[in-house]
């Protein structure tokens, strides 16, 4: 299956807020011409983070026994964890889904397919296997 390459940048930080990471392409566009929304691409990526995120939150409730390097990579980070943890935190992909189209739609962030800006979310992007699609959150200014 073909990934596409999603990044999330700052507007005015040179690093970006994480690494990168792949999503799948829909079947449609890997087996097709490549052409699919934006409104569908956000959401499948989104989609796609919030199942990543849950699984992770599901992980951390089990209690693993940790490596030496994992216990010094912890060190390093000023965190070591073990898992174990009760607290239940889980997202809903609708909702968030739909935080994040009116988010796009509020001018919160840009989005960028292989280096393009797209405007609007009913609009056809074309979407390969190997491209990068960019999430850029802008910084409001204060005093305006």
């Amino acid at each position: 299956m073909s990934t596409v390459t999603v990044e999330c940048r700052v507007v005015g930080r040179s690093k970006p807020i994480f690494a990168d990471w792949a999503v799948p392409l829909p079947p449609e566009v890997d087996e097709g011409d490549g052409v699919v929304t934006l409104r569908d691409l956000i959401t499948r990526i989104v989609a796609a983070e919030v199942e990543a995120f849950n699984t992770r939150q599901s992980e951390r409730r089990f209690v693993r026994v940790l490596s030496e390097k994992e216990i010094s990579e912890g060190a390093i980070k000023g965190k070591i964890d073990s898992g174990g943890k009760d607290f239940i935190q889980e997202a809903d992909a609708e909702d968030s889904v739909a935080v994040a189209l009116q988010a796009f739609e509020d001018g919160l962030y840009l989005v960028t397919v292989d280096g393009e800006q797209q405007e609007e979310l009913d609009s056809e992007v074309y979407v390969k296997p190997g491209s990068s699609v960019a999430f850029i959150r802008l910084a409001m200014l204060a005093g305006g």
